[in-house]
């Protein structure tokens, strides 16, 4: 008999070897690398004239409007400095409401009509591109045969090359809008939302005389998780090329348990790779700085240094594309799935957010004495109030169905969205809640009991990893979202709510400090019932546990278990209204987001169920019934030679009924993905939710089912024991 697909993968993965050494840093100092492929401030210093260089720097800086004139003279520089570093082509890179990223490549070069060619690249080609709009996701903001669409030069994220076999590409990040001007991409509305929030930022510390001050912007710091397989066995796994994770597979006599994976050595050829990404994401100006491996066996993590949150997003879409394409190299498979194997820890992105003036200074860094600190406690309340006002938008902007199978278990923040603070910051809130905080509890200093080890300072606070949203020393770091999604959807919502918060927050001061109250006073009036109406959101305890379920019940905070569940949120009244308000997204926008959800959840769904019972049709059911002929022969035979075979027979038995139970499932399955799409989005939503996701979930049972009786030499499916633990 022919080996399964999965003894080939096996025998493959034995005999195979990996050329490891493909970087050294060595040939160039580190930090020669980094940056060595972007049209940063630096080269444009060099190669840009004075007057254009300070206007696209005004742009760059304070978001000033970019003078046309400048174009054409950053073009034909950007051009001069993108051949020289090999490039042959330019691409407008822009982010479609697909999640991912798309781009369109056009040469430099132009025919003289003499036989000969020149390399050409105008302002015009620079600042707009036009890219067929048709074929990517509107929501009903475009029809069909509508096709034209624009991508915008954004100048606040640098141009970059990106190398490739076979000449290299000068890359250029922009927004992607309709000829109706309605925003078809997720970073207009990111750029409109860090716009909100730098308005009302500056309110603020236009009240606290820092006048100095002529920007804020969010920063944001993702840590991206991610498995590694070997791609032999992706390739044997028809669900994984298709839906990116297993929708069959049986729990392995070893998992996560024994958590030895956790900062455990990171294996050579897993090591390897990781530093050919790096160098990698180096040369385009990524500051990654932490790698490690992460608690699910063959899973990992990357983290970056902060970055303006514009410039971070698309580093972060960058970052998940040198990932997944460098990894064949090394014969692997990068998988960014929030859930590709059940039962093992699955994969997010923490957010890790802040706000930072132009000129340096973290609005969210409390000091030796944070209740001192007006300023800051202005700002922390801030978004303590967003979070208490708004918990189900940030909730609706992590919600997609992959998200669905992490939020709420216990690896994953719940879906419950609340503040942990830690001991310090939550002192500090009570005292607000009782009048005015006058003191701050110190961290001191820990001692570790062994004379040669130094006594280590001690944080005023414990971390808390069952918080969807904690405090971290001069961040809040938003754990829900999902490690396959953009971070541009999340960081939109807050942005945008933080910015309402600031908005209340300094028109009350404005006004109070217009009719002779001071500053402090009014802060001391404002502060305390804030925190009183906010505090519901407050949690220090465990997240998972379902003493705070109920409690969160009992507090009113919402909990939205699933994608469907949160999508009306995006429909509602006052939703249109705030973001209307601060210019983020129209009506017509934002109803269009609510319909795209609808579409990718079911999309997903009904991809994922035709999958299941494919494999289930197709592979389990043969493998199934060639070991239950096998059985039956053995029954039959040992029954002809007058030998007692009880337990040969009810294992026949049982797996009779294990097949019969998956050829139901699968009918029923059949039967549910037949059934007439409803034409309102999200009804057509909460069908797949209610009735193709249970009958998919009952053939995976059946399935998994008979992998753990099944003989070994039969089963098709590379097994989580063998993907997970063969390095």
């Amino acid at each position: 008999m022919s080996a399964t697909a999965r003894q080939a993968a096996i025998q493959t993965i034995a005999s195979a070897s990996y050329q490891l050494q493909n970087v050294s840093f060595k040939e160039r100092h580190l930090k020669d690398t980094f940056g060595a492929h972007v049209f940063s401030e630096a080269v444009q210093r060099e190669v840009l004239p004075k007057p254009v260089f300070r206007a696209l720097q005004q742009t760059i800086r304070l978001g000033e409007p970019l003078d046309p004139s400048v174009a054409d003279a950053v073009a034909t520089a950007m051009k001069d400095w993108a051949i020289a570093q090999g490039a042959t082509h330019f691409t407008h890179l822009f982010q479609p409401m697909t999640g991912l990223t798309a781009e369109k490549h056009d040469s430099f070069l132009s025919p003289t009509g003499d036989g000969r060619a020149i390399c050409e690249f105008s302002g015009k080609e620079l600042v707009k591109g036009e890219p067929d709009a048709s074929s990517f996701p509107s929501g009903g903001i475009r029809a069909t045969f509508e096709a034209r669409g624009y991508t915008a030069w954004d100048p606040t994220s640098p141009a970059f090359i990106f190398e490739s076999p076979n000449g290299s590409t000068l890359v250029i990040p922009t927004a992607f809008v309709s000829w109706t001007g309605d925003a078809l991409d997720t970073k207009t509305p990111l750029l409109r939302s860090m716009q909100a929030l730098s308005q009302q930022a500056l309110r603020i510390l236009k009240l606290f005389g820092r006048n100095d001050v002529r920007k804020v912007f969010a920063t944001v710091g993702p840590e991206q998780e991610y498995f590694l397989i070997d791609k032999n066995f992706f390739y044997a796994r028809p669900d994984l090329i298709n839906a990116g994770r297993a929708l069959f597979g049986a729990a392995p006599p070893k998992g996560q348990e024994l958590e030895d994976q956790y900062f455990g050595a990171i294996p050579e050829r897993v090591l390897a790779y990781m530093a050919d990404c790096e160098a990698q994401l180096f040369k385009l100006g990524v500051p990654v700085k932490t790698r490690h491996n992460e608690v699910a066996p063959s899973q990992y993590e990357i983290a970056p240094l902060f970055e303006e949150a514009n410039l971070v997003t698309d580093h972060q879409m960058l970052t998940m594309e040198v990932l997944r394409r460098t990894a064949p190299k090394y014969g692997l498979a990068c998988l960014f799935h929030e859930k590709p194997f059940a039962g093992i820890n699955g994969s997010g992105k923490h957010n890790n957010w802040s706000m930072a003036t132009d000129t340096g200074e973290n609005l969210l860094k409390p000091g030796d004495t944070p209740h001192d600190n007006a300023q800051f406690l202005v700002f922390c309340v801030a978004v303590i109030r967003a979070v208490a006002r708004y918990p189900d938008l940030l909730r609706v902007s992590v919600a997609h169905a992959g998200n669905d199978h992490r939020l709420g278990a216990n690896e994953a923040p719940p879906a419950i969205v609340s503040i942990f603070l830690g001991d310090q910051l939550q002192d500090i809130m009570d005292q607000l809640d009782q009048g005015y905080p006058r003191s701050t509890k110190a961290g001191g200093l820990m001692e570790v009991g062994v004379g040669v080890l130094p006594n280590l300072p001690k944080d005023a606070g414990d971390r808390n990893r069952t918080s969807p949203f904690a405090f971290t020393g001069n961040k809040f770091e938003f754990r829900a979202v999902g490690g396959s999604q953009s971070i541009a959807g999340p960081n939109t919502v807050l942005n945008t709510i933080v910015a309402e918060s600031l908005d209340a927050i300094a028109s009350h001061l404005e006004h109070r400090v217009a009719h002779g109250v001071s500053l402090l006073d009014g802060i001391r009036e404002i502060l305390p019932i804030i925190i009183k109406e906010s505090k519901k959101v407050l949690f220090n305890g465990d997240g998972y546990s379902a003493e705070w379920h109920a409690e969160a019940e009992r507090r009113g905070l919402p909990n939205l278990r699933n994608t469907v569940d949160a999508i009306p949120v995006l429909a509602r009244a006052e939703t249109a209204a705030l973001f209307s308000k601060y210019k983020v997204y129209t009506d017509r926008e934002l109803q269009s987001r609510h319909n795209i959800m609808c579409e990718s959840y079911v999309k997903t769904i009904v991809v994922e169920a035709r999958l299941t019972a494919m494999m289930a049709r197709t592979m389990i059911l043969p493998a199934a019934l060639r070991y239950q002929t096998q059985v039956a022969g053995a029954v039959l035979a040992t029954r002809s030679a007058g030998v007692e075979n009880a337990p040969q027979q009810e294992l026949l038995r049982q797996l009779t009924g294990m097949i019969n139970e998956l050829q139901r499932a699968t009918a029923d399955l059949d039967f549910a993905l037949a059934a007439p799409a409803s034409h309102d989005p999200l009804t057509h939503a909460r069908f797949a939710r209610d009735s193709i996701v249970p009958t998919m979930n009952a053939v995976r049972a059946a399935g998994d089912q008979l992998e753990v009786v099944v003989a070994d030499d039969l089963w098709p499916l590379p097994t989580y024991r063998e993907m997970l633990f063969i390095k």
